[in-house]
Parts: C-alpha cells; sequence; structure tokens
C-alpha cells in the first residue's frame, strides 16, 4: 500500500480527536481564547451538558474578517509573535482548536473589534456556509453547535448530559479561579449556574468557587524561593474532603494537573490528614517561563519543569511553613452546632445499667422506617471521665478469644487481657469494620433499616454534587439513606440508616457525593455499593478521643468476635494486635 498525504478534513478530524474529548475540552479552548484576548467578561451557555450548544461570549479585543479566516486555519495564532515557543505567556499557543472543532461541529463565530464592521463566519463540519457581515457588539460570540453530530464512532463514547455538563463546570471554574480579575457567568439550559464579579481578591475568588467555609477555614500562602513565587490558600488540615479533586493547581496562571504538585501536597500534608483524606487547596505557582516546558500535552494540561525537585521543595516547604503559622487551628464550626453540643446531664447516683451490643431499641413501622429510643450507644457520647461503680466481677479472660477488657488508652486503644497475652484494639477502625459488616448483612436481606430524621436536614453542595446524588437516589434508599432534591444546589435528607445513630449527616452527604463523583464510572455495581457503605462505615462508628465504659468496652470486643473480616478496617489497617505471654516477657528479659 503506497503512502498518500491526507486531505485536510481529514487532517484536522484527527486533530479534533486529541484536542476536543468532549464538551468540557472545547469549551477549555474557547474560554482560553477569550482570556487570552484581553476579555474582562466571559459568558458561557451550554445546552445538554454542552452536546447540544456550547456558547462562549466576550468582551475582547476581537478579529477583523481576515483575522477571522486565518484563525480557522490550522497552526495560525496570534499568539506567538516569533519562533519562542518557550517563552509562551499566553494560555493558548497551537493554533489548532478552532480548526479542530469546526471539522467535527458547526462553528459560528462573530466577532468585531473596537472600531470596525462585525463580521460573521460559520463553519459546518470543515465547509464554510456562512461569511457575512454583522451587526454584533464589540468582542467576539463564538457558537459551537451538534458537537460529533456526523461523527457518530465518537458521539456515542460522550456520557450523559449531567456527567459532561459536570466536567464543563470543571473547566470553568478552574479558569475562574485563575482569574479573580475576569468576571465568569455560566448558564445551562437557560438557567444560571456560577457568577463571580471581576476585582476579587484571590481567596474570595477560591472560596467563592469552591466553598465558603474555605474563606475562614484556610490559611493565605506567599512565598518566594530560588525564583519561583507560590501564592494561594490551603485548607486547614481539619478542613477535608474524601477525594482529591478539590485540589487545583496552576503554574502561571495555567491550570495543570500534575502528578510532581500533586504528590508535593500529599508530602506537606502527610503528618496531618488520615490515608483516605485529601486537603482542600488552590496553589499558584509563577515560575520564569524558561523553567518550564508547556509544550508537553495536547490539551496544556500538563507541565514539565526543568528543576522538579525545586518545585516541589517550594510548595512542601511553603505548605507546611503556612500550616505550622496557623498553629492551633481547627475547623470552625457553624454556632448552632457548637451550641447543641453543650447540654445538661443530671449525674444519677445509681449505676448505668449494662448495654448489649445492638444498643437501640428498634420499632420498625409498616413504612419500613425504624425509629429508636435515645439510650446510650457508640454513636451517643456516653458520660465523659466519670468513675463506674462494678455492678458485676469483669468477665475472666480466658472465656474470649480477645479476652476482657481491662482499659483504655489515649482514649483510642482498647486494652484487654487474654488467656494467651495482651490485646490493643483501636477502637474506631475496628468498630468502622463492624458497622460495615452490619450494613452490609442488612443489604443482602433486602434493604437497610432508616431512621426517619424528625426534622429534615439540607445539606448545601454544588449542583454537580446535587446531580450526582440525585442520579443514586434509588440506590442510596437501600442504605437507608433517603434523600430529596431541594433546589438547584441543596439535597433534603429526610432519614439515615438505623445503623448510623445520630451522625454528621452534612459531612456523610458530601463524603458520599465526592465517592460517587470520583468512582462511579470506573467501579461495578458492587465496588460501588461498598464504596457507599464504607463511607456510611466511617461516619457511623466510634471516634478516637472517645471515653468508653468497660461494657462498651467488652460489647465490642464480643461482636468483633463473630464478626467476619474484623481483623482489619475498612482502608486495610488491622484493628488488633496481641503481644503473647512470651513477647511481653522478652521485653522485660526474662526469657
Amino acid at each position: 500500500m503506497s503512502i498518500r498525504r491526507l486531505p485536510e478534513h481529514l487532517v484536522n478530524r484527527i486533530a479534533a480527536g486529541e484536542v476536543v474529548e468532549r464538551p468540557a475540552s472545547a469549551l477549555k479552548e474557547l474560554v482560553e481564547n477569550a482570556i487570552d484576548a484581553g476579555a474582562t467578561r466571559i459568558l458561557v451557555r451550554l445546552a445538554a451538558g454542552g452536546i447540544d450548544l456550547i456558547e462562549v461570549s466576550d468582551d475582547g479585543c476581537g478579529m477583523a474578517p481576515a483575522d477571522m479566516a486565518l484563525a480557522l486555519e490550522r497552526h495560525a495564532t496570534s499568539k506567538l509573535p516569533d519562533d519562542r515557543i518557550e517563552a509562551v505567556t499566553t494560555l493558548g499557543f497551537r493554533g489548532e482548536a478552532l480548526p479542530s472543532i469546526a471539522s467535527v461541529a458547526r462553528l459560528s463565530i462573530e466577532s468585531r473589534p473596537a472600531g470596525a464592521e462585525g463580521w460573521l463566519r460559520t463553519v459546518d463540519n470543515g465547509e464554510v456556509v456562512e461569511d457575512k457581515p454583522a451587526a454584533v457588539p464589540p468582542g467576539t460570540r463564538i457558537r459551537v453547535e451538534e458537537l460529533f453530530a456526523r461523527v457518530p464512532a465518537r458521539r456515542k463514547f460522550l456520557r450523559s448530559a449531567r456527567s459532561e455538563f459536570a466536567a464543563c463546570v470543571d473547566q470553568v471554574r478552574r479558569l475562574a479561579m485563575a482569574r479573580p480579575d475576569i468576571a465568569f457567568t455560566l448558564e445551562h439550559d437557560g438557567r444560571r449556574v456560577l457568577g463571580v464579579q471581576a476585582g476579587e481578591s484571590r481567596p474570595e475568588r477560591v472560596a467563592a468557587l469552591t466553598d465558603r467555609a474555605l474563606a475562614a477555614n484556610s490559611v493565605g500562602l506567599d512565598w518566594e524561593r530560588e525564583g519561583m513565587r507560590l501564592g494561594g490558600v490551603a485548607g486547614l488540615p481539619t478542613f477535608h474532603r474524601g477525594i482529591a479533586d478539590h485540589q487545583y493547581l496552576f503554574v502561571n496562571g495555567r491550570p495543570v494537573k500534575d502528578r510532581l504538585l500533586s504528590g508535593a501536597v500529599r508530602g506537606a500534608y502527610a503528618e496531618m490528614l488520615a490515608r483516605d483524606r485529601h486537603a482542600v487547596v488552590a496553589l499558584f505557582l509563577d515560575v520564569d517561563p524558561d523553567l518550564i516546558d508547556v509544550n508537553v500535552h495536547p490539551a496544556k494540561t500538563e507541565v514539565r519543569f526543568r528543576d522538579p525537585a525545586a518545585a516541589r521543595g517550594l510548595i512542601v516547604g511553603g505548605l507546611r511553613r503556612a500550616l505550622d503559622e496557623a498553629g492551633f487551628r481547627v475547623v470552625q464550626r457553624p454556632a448552632e452546632e457548637a451550641m447543641a453540643a453543650w447540654t445538661s446531664e443530671p449525674i444519677a447516683p445509681a449505676a448505668p445499667s449494662a448495654l448489649p451490643l445492638p444498643p437501640l431499641a428498634e420499632t420498625t413501622t409498616s413504612s419500613g422506617f425504624a425509629f429508636h429510643e435515645r439510650r446510650p450507644t457508640f454513636f451517643a457520647p456516653p458520660p465523659q471521665a466519670r468513675a463506674e461503680v462494678a455492678v458485676e466481677p469483669p468477665p475472666a479472660s480466658t472465656q474470649f478469644p480477645l479476652g476482657a477488657a481491662r482499659g483504655q488508652v489515649a482514649r483510642t486503644y482498647i486494652v484487654a487481657e487474654a488467656e494467651d497475652g495482651l490485646v490493643l484494639v483501636d477502637q474506631h477502625a475496628a468498630h468502622e469494620r463492624l458497622v460495615l459488616e452490619r450494613m452490609r448483612a442488612a443489604l443482602a436481606k433486602g434493604g437497610v433499616a432508616r431512621q426517619a430524621l424528625l426534622i429534615p436536614e439540607v445539606v448545601e453542595l454544588d449542583e454537580v454534587a446535587c446531580d450526582a446524588l440525585e442520579d443514586k437516589a434509588e440506590e442510596l434508599a437501600e442504605f437507608g439513606l433517603e434523600l430529596e432534591r431541594f433546589g438547584p444546589r441543596a439535597m433534603l435528607v429526610r432519614a439515615v440508616p438505623a445503623v448510623l445513630g445520630q451522625g454528621d449527616v452534612i459531612g456523610l452527604v458530601t463524603d458520599i457525593a465526592d465517592e460517587i463523583r470520583a468512582h462511579d464510572a470506573a467501579l461495578s455495581l458492587k465496588e460501588r455499593i461498598d464504596h457507599v457503605a464504607a463511607t456510611m462505615a466511617c461516619h457511623g462508628s466510634v471516634r478516637a478521643g472517645r471515653i468508653l465504659s468497660v461494657v462498651e468496652m467488652n460489647a465490642l470486643l464480643r461482636e468483633m468476635e463473630v464478626t467476619p473480616h474484623s481483623g482489619q478496617c475498612n482502608h486495610g489497617r488491622p484493628t488488633w494486635i496481641k503481644l503473647a505471654h512470651g513477647d511481653i516477657e522478652k521485653l522485660f528479659g526474662r526469657k
């Protein structure tokens, strides 16, 4: 077979495969062009998640008719005045985006420079169908309609409109975060989804686009070393999320997803976060353009550093320094929650009664809801630091494999005496596994019992997270978590799994939304169920720092003995260890 030169339209479609992977990819290129054009206001309109329509309007410098025609040719750009590609300072520079998009969709460009006439040019899947004057305001408006409509092999690989919309929101959020001097508005199917004003400070812009609570629960960064400058905001270690999607990294104003920088963030928080939790950060790294290479990925989402160790050291050192200066600060809870934690409790002289391990009396109604009496449980804090009168002698250590509880160390570890040694139990890790296994057993029998909330809880989230939860509402109901949509950016929680008792409903729903968004497409139904169950179990388990009574400690040990997989928690860590008598004798030199 002889070698042939490919026609221009086919070359553009091949290039589109690299640059235009999905609607969010096309949107990213168009918004970057608007930013490079010097816009101060950018309006984005989407329909069906960007599949049917992407429209980007700006008040930038605009294009003359000749420049507009040239912009639709491959490798034509105004962003490289000379051949020094390593000195590029704009977001775009390849000159591939517009012709690539025009080869797989209907692309219309309306543009007018200040003091000149407006012009309209429309290209339908590679063919120019309109080229005429137009009455438009200064700036540029680009419409992309029916993306991949004539490329069914690509169209069928697009995800649902909601999933594509979520990806588009993420792209706009990252670009808006990088430029607080520009006003951004995002509308979807005629409804405003996102809006930020120009002139905000960087911390204000980051908080507006992530979580309003971040402003009060973060530290500012401003550190310079070896010609590199690090700015931004870093959430306190106690202000964390279940996935790493809330980490935003920028190099010279360019949003990037870089393993080196992500690893540096993990390293900075290594001793302050559990392995399954992730920091919330927005880091802005300003570097001499000669020290980085931005031309390493078609979508320009990766960079290469000439001295990666220096970049990593700057991030780790800057984050640790800022967090050290934060001192003893922790997450600031709402005043209502803080006040609710203060309750008066009468001190009864009578000894407390023994607590059976399923510690709640359960009454199931015909509707399937389970209502529980208020008794001391693993989930409702028992009396703290109070002496107990022994109502019966402690059980003999020979009766049980995990022995009998003798005490608690650091409010985290249960010390038990067994016939053949000393047993140490991590109370949080152990109870997390027990709750998970209870939920699995309940699911196998047809569903987890629900505990109705007397006053439904409203949980405010971003629209993408609400969409993800709404899509999985039926599956979550099987776990006993009953959710309803409550406006564009809130979910109403009507019931929670009975096995969880009284917990942090807002934290539970937020983490489940993160889990669904991070793993939904990649996991099977069974794996998704395990992920959600594990998340719920973590929220419903005894926390480290809880003082447990002897009765509660023994109840926990007894259930561990009859529960499968109780030797490790949901994250693979051991729940208990044993020091045999022989090992103890060796420690004291007796053997």
